[in-house]
């Protein structure tokens, strides 16, 4: 085997080391514990530690209940469909309101709530924004990137350095197998055909197949599925009095819910990803 080939081996080698690597932090997130996102038992929990109220949940929520609106909803849809659940909740209380140019604007104080994620979305209505620039604005980061670290440590999102440094990882591994392919033909005596097609495509599958992977685990996509189940979105607003039980909807379903329970709402405050969309 000549110099180019070796070149073109060590260079497999190092592509299929960067994504094994890259699949362990992917899919072996560091959670309390393995868990089994069962909307009965919440992941999270350590075996003999004090318990702890569910992520997103208000105090005195029992421990093994499932998260609160917000911590659903940044599992379903991400930053915007937290705030855009928290914007429902300040709604309810007539603390915000839609305004001009499919803005939301502060209608008055948060009213009696000591959720973070619903604080720091109203702190940062000091002007009417629409709702991109919202989740953007420092306050609702923050606020939603602590309420991200509880879901993490329960084992319900990736740890987002941990992603960060996979996603790097399995980008670097067709880099790396080209930087190889390369040395080896400037060597003069690279790989033949056979070794570049039966290393590079696997290569590219399971970098592709690593970056495709959503933040939630498969712990949180069990949860989802199992609360959409045990809550199927209703025909009519009327059948839900509930305004928790309303949150858990939007959480869950994101547009539909919106444009069920809070059409006008949603559609002139700009929360809708459609505004088209009608209630009944």
């Amino acid at each position: 085997m000549g110099t180019g080939t070796w070149w073109w081996a060590g260079a497999a080698g190092a592509a299929w080391a960067e994504l094994l690597v890259a699949a362990v932090l992917l899919l072996c997130p560091r959670g309390r514990t393995g868990g089994t996102g069962s909307a009965d038992a919440m992941p999270g929990v350590v075996r003999g530690a004090t318990p702890s109220a569910p992520p997103g949940a208000p105090p005195g929520i029992p421990p093994d209940a499932p998260p609160g609106p917000a911590a659903l909803a940044l599992l379903r849809g991400g930053r915007r469909a937290a705030v855009t659940v928290a914007l429902v909740a300040l709604h309810q209380r007539g603390a915000v309101a839609a305004g001009r140019r499919r803005t939301i604007r502060a209608n008055g104080g948060p009213g009696r709530t000591r959720d973070p994620v619903q604080l720091g979305v109203h702190r940062s209505l000091r002007n009417a924004l629409p709702l991109r620039a919202l989740a953007l604005r420092p306050e609702a980061r923050r606020a939603v990137d602590g309420l991200r670290a509880e879901l993490g440590r329960a084992g319900l999102l990736r740890p987002p350095g941990r992603r960060r440094a996979a996603l790097l990882l399995a980008a670097a591994a067709p880099a790396t197998l080209a930087a190889g392919l390369l040395a080896g033909a400037a060597a003069g005596d690279g790989p033949g055909a056979w070794a570049v097609l039966a290393a590079g495509p696997p290569v590219l599958l399971a970098a592709l197949g690593l970056l495709r992977l959503p933040p939630a685990t498969r712990a949180a996509r069990r949860l989802l599925a199992e609360l959409r189940e045990r809550h199927p979105l209703p025909a009519h607003r009327r059948e839900v009095t509930d305004g928790h039980l309303v949150q858990l909807y939007v959480a869950l379903y994101g547009d539909p819910a919106l444009a069920l329970f809070l059409p006008r709402f949603s559609r002139d405050g700009g929360l809708l990803d459609r505004p088209d969309q009608d209630g009944p």
